[in-house]
């Protein structure tokens, strides 16, 4: 089987980080004067860079200055996420999932797709060493598309059929996203959002070695 995830609210919780990176981004620029939250974010999160800038700085009108802040909120995002300790890393990773990412790796194969920016997906899995089992990974930044093509982009580069394949996330977006793809979805209910019908649910991430199993 085929397993392709999401990241936040799915694999981990780095709201808290990334408003720590992005209200610095904030301060130095001195370009908004919104004050960044992390319960604000996972409102946001799983949306585009573009979009959330939009949401999150209301008050910046100039796409040239919503361009320099999104440009340092990236920076510093990713200054704050690189610095995490292997205590604070642990404290924002979903229990069980590295263990569980482990395990599904010795007999599925496992990809991520996320609406996040270059680099990101690299740093979760640099942060807590899951590398080695995810065959692939793609994201918005890469491809500049919505979630559902960039899915279907690395479903195409990998020769993976939709019939064998499964998309785990935590919101409705990312249900809508599966569903254009034409896949089945698995909702993470610990997560960011919520899921009306999805085709399966977890409460942790653990279930899916059985839904999963070997």
């Amino acid at each position: 089987m085929n397993l392709i995830f999401d990241v936040d609210g799915t694999l981990w919780d780095t709201t808290g980080v990334v408003a720590r990176g992005w209200q610095k981004a904030v301060d130095i620029t001195g370009l908004s004067r919104a004050v960044m939250d992390k319960d604000v974010l996972k409102g946001e999160f799983g949306k585009t860079m573009d979009v959330i800038a939009r949401n999150v700085f209301p008050d910046v009108k100039d796409k040239k200055d919503i361009d320099i802040l999104t440009e340092h909120c990236n920076i510093y995002e990713e200054k704050e996420l690189d610095s995490m300790d292997e205590e604070e890393t642990r404290s924002i990773v979903y229990e069980g999932v590295i263990d569980t990412l482990e395990a599904l790796s010795k007999s599925h194969s496992l990809f991520i797709v996320s609406n996040c920016q270059q680099g990101y997906i690299e740093m979760f899995m640099k942060k807590t060493g899951t590398g080695s089992f995810i065959k692939d990974h793609l994201c918005y930044g890469d491809t500049g598309t919505q979630k559902a093509e960039t899915i279907l982009t690395l479903m195409d580069r990998n020769g993976i059929s939709k019939e064998d394949t499964f998309y785990i996330g935590d919101t409705a977006g990312d249900f809508d996203s599966t569903r254009k793809a034409g896949l089945r979805f698995v909702y993470a209910a610990y997560g960011f959002g919520e899921v009306a019908e999805p085709d399966l649910r977890i409460s942790s991430f653990k279930e899916l070695t059985e839904l999963f199993p070997a």
